[in-house]
């Protein structure tokens, strides 16, 4: 999995921008909410096979997946916070499938529901874990500072993305 060796590279990049979103008052749950509404734009433009232009409210989604905890670190993690950045990323996972489906669904039909029962199964197993975790005092080392147990899985984040990437490419 990619997540962990990427992180250390990602916490620098955005760091900067994190550094100037602070100065201007807005919160990681701000940058939150807006890179949430900025991702599910693609839903219509997939749909409408815009690819391309799907492909760039991803990725800024994804970017600013990575800026809200960059904020949060320079000002406030809080366990809301975490919460809400990761129940909207199932979300955003599950909203791009669905415009995947909207675009061609007698080719993408079968293809998109398998992806949902994934994701389903993923958030769920994620969340529940997470609250295993904290009523049992679970600790989590290589994530110390993730409001909820992160667990790795068979694809995490990089993967999904770079899946979704190359379904917008080609």
């Amino acid at each position: 999995m990619f997540d962990p060796k990427i992180l250390p590279v990602t916490r620098k990049v955005l760091d900067i921008p994190a550094r100037l979103l602070v100065r201007a008052g807005i919160s990681a749950d701000q940058v939150t909410v807006a890179g949430f509404f900025i991702g599910l734009l693609a839903v219509p433009l997939l749909a409408f096979q815009y690819y391309e232009l799907a492909l760039v409210a991803i990725l800024l989604n994804r970017v600013s997946d990575g800026l809200d905890g960059a904020v949060a670190r320079r000002t406030q993690l809080t366990d809301a916070g975490g919460y809400i950045d990761i129940v909207l990323d199932f979300i955003f996972y599950s909203a791009v499938v669905f415009g995947f489906l909207l675009a061609v669904p007698e080719q993408n039909a079968i293809a998109a529901g398998v992806l949902l029962v994934t994701f389903m199964g993923t958030g769920a197993t994620f969340l529940a874990f997470a609250s295993v975790a904290g009523k049992r005092g679970i600790e989590n080392p290589d994530y110390p500072n993730k409001s909820l147990h992160y667990m790795g899985g068979l694809t995490e984040g990089f993967e999904t993305i770079m899946a979704f990437v190359a379904f917008c490419l080609w």
